[in-house]
């Protein structure tokens, strides 16, 4: 083996050390969106606590995959394919990070209404748009490992039903608002936790983007279609 060889499979061992985190890193993701919308659905203050705790591991990860990257980008002398694929890495690894924060908002929401009035019917809404964008990450990762553009632009076009069910919530809450004073404090914090997991959804199309750029080596034009959404005053 001559000395660029080595140096070609020292790089596919760093990197697929690295990918691995990253699909650690989504997997912690992933579980937390299910538990956080799990214990919304149950007032289930102990599973919302175990989901803010579970943070912490998400955070360590990103800071791994991080300084795996610095190192690999100081000792290997990537070359502009190899460049592009541990810089996507990082603005991956940079959203799963802030998901995990979404999910551990939603969490902490959770903690503060289970003492409130509850909303019947709100939280199967939250619960059903928690899943989809779960999925939506599960498929962009896939996505991810496969090098797969096409089932990154499928999740692209999937973000408009989030923002439609962010939409439908919002009009949803507003209405409880209007016709009981008790609900104005628990839709308040329910809005909260939909506006946080419309943001996840964002997270996981920035995350398609990159997967799209990582196997073509151009960023997609912004023309999917999008709801419009409706925004508090």
């Amino acid at each position: 083996m001559n000395e660029e060889q080595h140096i070609v499979s020292g790089f596919d061992r760093d990197l697929e050390a690295i990918q691995a985190k990253v699909m650690k890193m989504g997997g912690l993701v992933e579980a937390a969106i299910l538990d956080a919308s799990k214990s919304l659905k149950n007032r289930d203050e102990e599973l919302a606590e175990q989901v803010r705790n579970a943070d912490q591991a998400i955070d360590e990860l990103e800071d791994q995959i991080n300084a795996d990257c610095a190192q690999v980008l100081a000792l290997r002398a990537p070359t502009a394919v190899d460049l592009r694929v541990v810089l996507s890495v990082m603005k991956i690894a940079a959203n799963l990070e802030r998901i995990g924060d979404y999910a551990k908002n939603m969490a902490k929401r959770t903690s503060v209404l289970v003492h409130m009035t509850p909303v019947e019917g709100a939280r199967g809404g939250l619960r059903r748009m928690a899943r989809e964008v779960q999925l939506m990450l599960k498929d962009v990762l896939d996505a991810y490992i496969q090098r797969d553009a096409e089932l990154a632009r499928d999740v692209l076009e999937r973000d408009r039903d989030i923002d439609q069910m962010y939409n439908a919530l919002f009009r949803e809450f507003l209405t409880f608002m209007m016709e009981d004073p008790r609900y104005i404090s628990p839709c308040m914090h329910l809005h909260f936790i939909a506006k946080n997991t419309e943001r996840m959804g964002d997270h996981v199309t920035s995350i398609a983007e990159q997967v799209i750029y990582l196997v073509t080596g151009q960023m997609p034009e912004d023309t999917r279609p999008k709801a419009t959404r409706i925004e508090a005053e």
